[in-house]
């Protein structure tokens, strides 16, 4: 039977937190949280004080102070599957979450349909033909090297931009990769999730182009579960319901 581990970046609302995990992990399943390092540090405590004693709860040995678009989402990410990986060797599924997310289906319904394909589930669509990012760059995404963040070092940010544009700094894209783009709310089974964390300590080059990619949390996994997994296995499509407008805002 499928057992979830639950991926959880989470930067506020304790009490909400708490009830989520409990809730999710009480069907058996697992959850790891990743608590933003740039959150309350009262709300942080609190958390790990009411789930300590949780056996199915655990936590990233090391937090990240994330921001929007940057690669730190992805390390986030990263840091909660490595713990998870390692705590719960029983988990056959890895499930995407954020602190508002809560199911609308029950455990059992869950786990039967996760038992009944053998596939991933994430949106996975080429990056330059498809048609998924409405606004906004596209190609200076990925061929300029962003340092800054862009919410909260704006100048830096496209300063640094309009500065290699002017230069014509520009790089290539890993020769052996397919870009692809797709949320970043997925549910990924044990072994797709074992060779992700695999080729990140192999492929240094791969990290280090992503690590200066802008929102890498929209191409990261995406791109490397197509890269590492079958097509056949592969379903292009969330398990998560939500709504984003054009520009990327949620409207859920």
């Amino acid at each position: 039977m499928a057992k979830i581990a639950f991926i959880l970046l989470c930067h506020k609302d304790p009490d909400a937190i708490i009830k989520q995990a409990e809730r999710l992990t009480a069907a058996g399943d697992f959850m790891a949280i990743h608590f933003d390092a740039r959150a309350n540090p009262a709300s942080f405590a609190m958390i790990k004080e009411a789930l300590g004693d949780n056996p199915n709860v655990t936590f990233a040995k090391k937090r990240i102070k994330c921001g929007w678009g940057a690669w730190s989402l992805v390390q986030a990410t990263l840091n909660a599957v490595e713990a998870a990986v390692d705590a719960f060797p029983r988990a056959t599924h890895f499930y995407m979450l954020s602190g508002d997310c809560m199911p609308i289906k029950s455990a059992s319904y869950v786990h039967d349909f996760l038992d009944n394909d053998d596939v991933d589930y994430i949106e996975s669509f080429d990056y330059f033909d498809s048609n998924w990012i409405k606004t906004g760059w596209k190609e200076e995404r990925l061929i300029y090297r962003h340092f800054f963040n862009e919410r909260t070092q704006p100048k830096r940010f496209y300063g640094s931009f309009k500065l290699q544009k002017q230069l014509g700094l520009t790089r290539e894209i890993p020769a052996d990769l397919q870009i692809m783009i797709g949320s970043q709310w997925w549910c990924l089974r044990r072994r797709t999730i074992e060779w992700i964390l695999d080729f990140t300590r192999k492929r240094k080059d791969v990290m280090r182009f992503f690590r200066t990619t802008w929102i890498p949390d929209e191409t990261f996994f995406q791109t490397l579960v197509r890269h590492l997994v079958p097509e056949n296995e592969i379903k292009a499509r969330t398990l998560t319901f939500l709504v984003f407008s054009d520009y990327g805002m949620p409207a859920t």
